[in-house]
This record gives C-alpha cells, sequence and structure tokens, in this order.
C-alpha cells in the first residue's frame, strides 16, 4: 500500500496500533504506546520551508541502541577518482555480468559495483554513477547512506525493499529514490541487476516546468510512499546496521529489527514512481527540442539552471517533426552523459547497446547516431511514427566530468572495446553542386 504525492507532508500509522501517532505535537513526554520519538532531518535546521525536508518516527526503540560501528570491505564500491588515468573516449559497456548464487552469492550491499563519479561526500558536492548485480536477499541486515541520495533503476528482476518508512516493491521500469540517512533492506528474487544514481549535497526535486504551464512531465501525484509497517523483532544472533560514511562501510551490530517504525509523519521519505507515467513532451512541428524535457528527476547545483545530476528517460512516444531528422543529431556536451538501457533497442544504436549495459559520453566528447541508424534516418518517409515502442532508455546527466573506476575500465570485463567502430562506415555525402 502507499500514499501518494511528491514532497508531501504525509501521516502514516500501522493500523495494528490505531493512535500511534501523538496528536497536536512531536515530542511528548510519553508517547502513545511507550513509544520512542526520533526526528529524521534531510536538510539543515534553518532551511526555508520550500526545501526543508524533516520526519519524526514513532518506534519501539531508538536508532541509538547499537554496539559500535568498526570498518568492514568495501569490494567494488569506491570514491577514489584517481585509481586509473582519465580516458575521454566513447565509452559503451555490455551488459554486466550477475554472478550465479552456488558461486558466489552478494546481496545489494556486497553487489555494489562503482562505475564512475566526481567530488567527494566530504565536501557535500558531487555524484558517484554504481551498478547493482545480486543474486541473494538481505538477511538481518541493513544499509542507511550517510553520504547522500540513492536513485534505484532496477533492469532485472524486482526489488522487495524495506524502509524505516513501509515496504515498497520496485520492478524493473520503476525507480525509486531512499534518501541520505534511511536505513533499508533489499529482498529479491532471483538474480537481480539495475543501475543507482548517487548524489551528495543535494536531494532530488522535480524540474520547473516554465513555459510548458502546470501539468506535463513527471506529475507529483504519481509518486508513491510507503505506508507505516512495523516489526517487533528480536535478533539474538546479531542485526548487521551498514552505514555508507565518507565512501567507507561501517558495520554495528544490535540485538533487533531496525524496521520498529509504528507511526510517523512528515516530508522526508522514501518514495517510487512508474516510468509509463511520465507525461511526453516533444516537437510537433520541426527540429528537436533539447532533452530536457524528458527530465524525471533533478539534483540542482549551486548555479542555476545547472544540474549536479538530473535523471532522464527516453520513453515511448509519436515522431511527427517535418522535414527533420529524427533519431538524435550529433553532439559535444559541456555535460556528462552516463546512458543505461532497461528494456528494448535504443532508437540510435540499435545493436551493441544492450539491457543492463550501459554508455558514458564524456565532456565534449562527441556522440551520436551510429552509421546506419544515420543512413535509415535520413532516406526515411516522414510521416507520423511510433518511436521507442517496448524501449525504455535513460541517463544520468551532470555538470561534474566523471572520473571512470578501475572496475569499469578493467575488472569487471564489460568494456566494449570497439565501440568506437560503429562510427567508422559514415562517409561524406558532400557534393558541392548539390544544395
Amino acid at each position: 500500500q502507499y500514499m501518494s504525492g511528491f514532497g508531501n507532508e504525509h501521516v502514516s500509522e500501522d493500523p495494528r496500533c490505531p493512535g500511534a501517532l501523538p496528536e497536536g505535537q512531536n515530542n511528548p513526554q510519553v508517547c502513545p504506546y511507550r513509544l520512542y520519538a526520533e526526528q529524521l532531518s534531510g536538510s539543515a535546521f534553518t532551511c526555508p520551508r520550500p526545501t526543508n525536508k524533516r520526519s519524526w518516527l514513532y518506534r519501539i526503540l531508538p536508532s541509538v541502541c547499537h554496539k559500535p560501528f568498526k570498518p568492514i570491505k568495501e569490494g567494488h564500491l569506491t570514491h577514489n577518482w584517481d585509481e586509473v588515468e582519465p580516458d575521454p573516449n566513447q565509452l559503451r559497456w555490455k551488459p554486466f555480468e550477475i554472478p550465479k548464487a552456488p558461486q558466489n552469492k552478494l546481496d545489494f550491499v556486497s553487489g555494489l559495483h562503482t562505475l564512475c563519479g566526481a567530488g567527494e561526500p566530504r565536501g557535500r558536492n558531487g555524484i558517484a554513477i554504481h551498478i547493482f548485480v545480486c543474486n541473494t536477499s538481505m538477511l538481518d541486515r541493513c544499509l542507511y547512506n550517510s553520504d547522500g541520495d540513492f536513485l534505484i533503476v532496477p533492469q532485472q528482476g524486482k526489488l522487495l525493499i524495506t524502509t524505516e518508512f513501509g515496504k515498497m516493491l520496485v520492478e524493473p521500469n520503476e525507480i525509486c529514490v531512499i534518501q541520505q540517512g534511511m536505513r533499508f533492506s533489499v529482498e529479491v528474487f532471483g538474480e537481480t541487476r539495475g543501475y543507482i544514481l548517487e548524489v551528495f549535497g543535494a536531494h532530488f526535486e522535480l524540474p520547473d516546468l516554465g513555459p510548458i504551464g502546470a501539468n506535463g512531465l513527471a506529475n507529483p501525484r504519481d509518486f508513491l510512499v510507503p505506508v507505516a509497517w512495523y516489526e517487533d523483532r528480536q535478533v539474538p544472533g546479531g542485526y548487521t546496521v551498514i552505514s555508507k560514511y565518507q565512501g567507507k562501510l561501517f558495520a554495528a551490530q544490535q540485538d533487533f529489527s531496525p524496521f520498529n517504525v509504528v507511526a510517523w509523519h512528515g516530508n522526508y521519505t522514501p518514495y517510487k514512481y512508474h516510468l509509463e507515467k511520465f507525461m511526453v513532451i516533444n516537437a510537433v512541428a520541426f527540429d528537436h527540442a533539447d532533452p530536457s524535457i524528458f527530465t524525471v528527476l533533478t539534483a540542482k547545483s549551486t548555479r542555476p539552471g545547472v544540474a549536479l545530476a538530473d535523471f532522464v528517460i527516453f520513453p515511448p512516444r509519436w515522431g511527427v517533426a517535418n522535414n527533420t531528422f529524427r533519431p538524435p543529431y550529433y553532439h559535444r556536451n559541456c555535460m556528462s552523459e552516463f546512458m543505461g538501457l532497461i528494456k528494448g533497442h535504443y532508437e540510435a544504436k540499435e545493436e551493441g547497446f544492450q539491457p543492463g549495459g550501459g554508455s558514458l559520453h564524456s565532456m565534449m566528447t562527441p556522440h551520436g547516431p551510429d552509421a546506419d541508424c544515420f543512413e535509415k534516418a535520413s532516406r526515411a518517409k516522414l510521416e507520423p511514427e511510433r518511436v521507442a515502442d517496448g524501449t525504455m532508455a535513460f541517463m544520468f546527466e551532470s555538470s561534474l566530468s566523471l572520473a571512470v573506476t578501475k572496475w569499469g575500465l578493467q575488472t569487471s570485463n564489460s568494456l566494449d572495446k570497439s565501440y568506437y567502430k560503429c562510427w567508422e562506415p559514415l562517409k561524406s555525402h558532400f557534393n558541392p553542386k548539390c544544395k
């Protein structure tokens, strides 16, 4: 079950404990059912009201009841952007391999692999792009990210995510956002893979619509927030709470489930969104509108109009532009563009770019449709046509210059070293006598 609305002031109680929310105040001397009151703040206390984020949680035991944190191995999770030399080339990855469970059991945390990023969490400015591959559920352990927000894009396999606010089932073609500091555990149902955009120092918000008006793109009512659900469960063998802090992983032990929140209220919550709900805006006369019209969520930087990171999708739609080369045009950009494919075939590169893989076009590195796409689109009869049916591609776009990790360039064994060849067949059609 879910409540709807992006950034709303939500109120939720587990129906097993009616009246668990205090009336008229946040922190009474004695809470109903003798619960503990705990505030989770996602912004500074003094932020302006439109950007002030906090929720009050009413729980069986407060989250402070744990043993000291101790370092654990990070595996392939990193924020070291100097592992290998910079690479300005167009990069493309084949689908990232999911290990088989009997050989190598990986849950969501142990299956995190950092592909690229920039900045660092201590300065509260930066992003990281991770790939997750897993084949087993998190058992008696949870994760919270002290560094920033996770935008999770499952590509294969559904995720049952238990949070302090309740449960969310997130399937491919849906996304979810787990914001900074929220504890969560991930249950999977077989071999599972997906993408994560992590942002430090900003939260995701809906983009401003400007001349589009009041409606369009991702509508606020289509974002879903879980309802309160608690478990009063003792774990004598020890429950592990994992903290991602300054790019490192730390673990602490406690003897009870952290998902013991009986009721909560506030506007700082996890949420999910189905990408089919996106209201596409497009050109209906000629030429292309900029791909920013496909922005679902944005994390703003301190510079007006410049995003720390945008989450952009390329959903099924109609193409009707007259006298126009309809696929994406050739382009060099002051932004970094990582693309992934959830399902189907991306229109500009029907071969080579596969679901579960990805591509990175770095700052000012040229990119665009492959030779086959260019030739077909240049000769195509221009009539209304469905574009990207059965497909969902997305882009993580950032104003930061992204460094690729050693895992991304070498250890993953997924880098497609022949990517550049898709443009080699392009030939000159120039004829000075033909205008």
